[in-house]
């Protein structure tokens, strides 16, 4: 045990003849073997074989691999094959990939949560459609840049599912390399609009595999006020799309009469000046139209939307969505960050009430 590190990876254990009997993965290799010894495995393991990642993605795909591969006896919670997560897709002449038990598929992968997860990830780079026969106009997937839209072509459609399928199955340094020889070879005819394509795919893959969360860093804001009197603003953090408490902000607000927009506009400006503290990938507001025009006009470079209470209606700058016709994980982490947002600001409100009493 002294020679395993903490780090991301998978690991199996392996009988005197050198058979897989158990194949797993963890975010702490070390620490998962020791949790396995103290449960007493039922099986005497001679030998412990150690497979680093620099990623949970890679660890989920190459998990996939080495159980298909090895097919280890006693994987005694996946032994059964519908048990099993896989990816397929579906006979739709612009085809869905999803996830389900089909072992006809890609697989299998033992945690479909995470696999979910990371297939959300690559959606955004290589978009799909969600409904068998898309609109003429942009449904509310294509606003979020997980969907392509009514546009694209069928054989570059073909192309996004098979990259996807490419990833999965362990073929990311073939798919980045043929991506490269294609990038220069467009910057050779100096169509340097389809390089830069590329390049900013090739760098998408990387941060991807590197972390699942497309949206590393995510800040939203709230305002709360009695008619404008003790107005306080709140910042709330999510890195990773876990609230990060020790990066929360509260602001006491300058301004004596109630206005909300304006408010939220002296919280961003300074929020801004806090060269310090990293830009978010992604800037929630609490509220409608109103106060997402003010953000737009303040920060640039930045994915923000507006979650209005009433009907939880997302508002971004191209168009208005319902939050329930979203993917479940993005709607659910959208609603905890305007939750947690509000109980910031409404908790340092009180405080400044209370010390005037």
């Amino acid at each position: 045990m002294k020679k395993v590190n903490n780090a991301c990876g998978v690991y199996a254990f392996l009988d005197k003849k050198g058979y897989f009997l158990y194949i797993g993965k963890a975010k702490n290799v070390k620490k998962r073997i020791k949790n396995h010894a103290f449960k007493k495995a039922p099986f005497v393991t001679q030998k412990i074989k150690i497979f680093p990642t620099d990623s949970e993605f890679s660890a989920l795909i190459l998990e996939s691999s080495l159980i298909k591969k090895y097919k280890p006896k006693f994987n005694v919670l996946w032994k059964d094959d519908k048990e099993y997560f896989y990816l397929n897709k579906t006979n739709d002449k612009y085809p869905k990939i999803i996830v389900n038990h089909d072992k006809k598929g890609l697989g299998p992968f033992t945690n479909g949560k995470e696999l979910k997860k990371a297939l959300q990830a690559l959606r955004y780079i290589f978009p799909f459609h969600e409904y068998k026969r898309h609109e003429k106009k942009k449904c509310s997937f294509c606003y979020l840049g997980l969907c392509p839209g009514p546009d694209i072509s069928l054989k570059e459609y073909k192309k996004n599912i098979e990259n996807i399928f490419s990833i999965f199955s362990g073929k990311k340094k073939l798919l980045i390399n043929s991506f490269k020889k294609e990038m220069k070879k467009h910057a050779f005819k100096k169509e340097y609009e389809k390089a830069a394509s590329l390049r900013d795919k090739i760098q998408s893959i990387e941060k991807v595999m590197s972390q699942t969360n497309i949206y590393k860093r995510m800040e939203a804001y709230d305002v709360s006020n009695l008619q404008g009197k003790q107005a306080t603003g709140s910042m709330v953090v999510f890195q990773n799309g876990k609230a990060c408490k020790n990066l929360y902000r509260k602001f006491k607000i300058s301004l004596t009469k109630p206005n909300d927009t304006a408010m939220l506009k002296e919280i961003l400006l300074r929020r801004l000046n806090h060269q310090e503290w990293p830009l978010p990938d992604f800037i929630l507001i609490d509220g409608g139209k109103a106060q997402l025009n003010v953000a737009l006009k303040i920060v640039k470079n930045i994915r923000i939307a507006a979650l209005a209470k009433k009907n939880n209606e997302l508002f971004f700058p191209e168009k208005k969505v319902f939050l329930k016709d979203l993917p479940e994980d993005f709607s659910n982490i959208i609603l905890y960050m305007r939750d947690e947002a509000h109980r910031f600001a409404i908790s340092y409100h009180k405080k400044l009430r209370e010390r005037l009493d």
